[in-house]
């Protein structure tokens, strides 16, 4: 096969791109034709998996909940409900998109849009594969923060806009839980910044490789917090509190209908499986499996990797009950950042000794992660308890009842009513 022999491997699909970028140049092209074009593709070929990726998930996501709630899920819609997802995203496009009277038209309209961009532009620092990532900067994680934080401004956009105080209120409540949350994402971001050395993405992904280990063994603390960071950020259940529908209808974007939701919702769509590609490139091992990836395509066991994780938030979807707005904000203030605060010291302390010191990593590390574990572990507890729960005087009480007439009354549970 001489005519692909530069290229058949499909283990990298950077072969193909490659041998493109050298046949463009042997036809006397400039030398910027290549890389637009070698851009233009990976920007093609990212929107098209996620947009497969997400009519699929909605029908899993439906389905699994289902399962787990004891219903059918989508079966109407083609066989065995397959193409509910292509039906509503039909029904998105040809439904009306009403503009209210009295918005700020033109914030109104751009809201979707700044929303829906972050989510694509931050898979351009996510490495699919060997040489598969679109901008290999050497500040990809700080990168990944950055744009990540746009949707707060997106997020009042849409709320402010629409002249409707509930969607207002929705919106200042889902700022709220973003800096909130955000600052615990980046502090979790940091414990693995500090032990690796690095804040390319490719660095994460080579550094456990070339250690054996995936990172969430080392920094378990760092990666539930980074999880829990992420539903919020993502705005998913059970912290999607700005769309609760008891209180505020659909929060930020209650007055978008038709393509103007649907840019919404797609953007939930790939800000989530760009997180799950986030916490398979910094905490599982990114496209490497100990040696599988010289037999199977990288890239491959990457979207494994990553579809298990959106696993975990389809779980919790359907398991979780929504919490209230001060919960969560409580969680976050009162618990996550002060145990981020000691994993990073702790992680430090970590680093400093195994650098300074030069022991070899096959023996530290082991050792690191069993004192992290016990440590996550203990520590979670340990604050639990400091701020009252899991006592007994949090644990709750059965209301007593009383009925006057008769003087029939019940108390607390356990004791025989009388």
């Amino acid at each position: 096969m001489p005519i692909l022999a530069k290229w058949y491997d499909f283990r990298d699909l950077g072969n193909a791109i490659g041998a493109l970028q050298d046949q463009i140049l042997d036809w006397g092209a400039p030398d910027w034709v290549p890389y637009v074009v070698s851009g233009i593709i990976g920007v093609v070929g990212i929107l098209l998996w996620l947009l497969v990726s997400q009519i699929i998930f909605i029908w899993i996501e439906r389905r699994v909940i289902g399962l787990m709630h004891n219903r059918i899920g989508p079966n109407r819609v083609g066989p065995m409900g397959l193409l509910q997802g292509v039906a509503d995203a039909i029904k998105l496009l040809l439904k009306e998109a009403i503009t209210p009277r009295a918005t700020d038209t033109i914030l109104f309209w751009a809201a979707p849009i700044a929303i829906f961009i972050p989510a694509m532009v931050v898979f351009a620092v996510i490495p699919f594969g060997e040489g598969m990532v679109l901008s290999d900067l050497d500040v990809g994680v700080l990168f990944f923060v950055a744009i990540g934080s746009i949707n707060t401004i997106a997020v009042f956009a849409a709320g402010w806009s629409s002249n409707n105080k509930f969607a207002l209120i929705g919106a200042m409540r889902q700022i709220a839980m973003l800096i909130s949350y955000e600052l615990v994402q980046v502090f979790a971001i940091l414990g693995v910044v500090i032990m690796v050395g690095s804040m390319r993405m490719v660095d994460f992904v080579e550094w456990q490789s070339g250690n054996d280990v995936w990172m969430f063994a080392i920094q378990p603390l760092a990666l539930v917090a980074f999880i829990i960071a992420g539903l919020v950020e993502v705005n998913r259940s059970p912290a999607d509190i700005s769309e609760a529908e008891s209180e505020l209808i659909a929060g930020f974007h209650t007055e978008y209908s038709g393509i103007k939701f649907g840019f919404f919702y797609a953007a939930e769509y790939f800000a989530t499986f760009a997180l799950c590609g986030v916490i398979v490139t910094l905490f599982m091992g990114g496209w490497t499996l100990w040696g599988l990836e010289e037999w199977v395509p990288g890239f491959l066991i990457f979207l494994t990797k990553l579809y298990a994780v959106f696993f975990i938030f389809i779980w919790a979807r359907g398991t979780l009950p929504r919490l209230r707005i001060d919960q969560l904000m409580a969680f976050s203030w009162k618990f996550l950042l002060e145990l981020m605060f000691v994993n990073i010291l702790v992680v430090g302390l970590e680093t400093l000794i195994w650098r300074e010191g030069g022991y070899d990593a096959a023996t530290v590390l082991p050792i690191f992660a069993a004192i992290n574990w016990v440590l996550a572990i203990g520590l979670a507890i340990f604050w639990a308890r400091m701020l009252g729960h899991g006592t007994a005087s949090s644990a709750g009480k059965r209301a007593t009842l009383t009925q006057e007439l008769g003087a029939i009354y019940y108390e607390g549970a356990g004791t025989p009513g009388a």
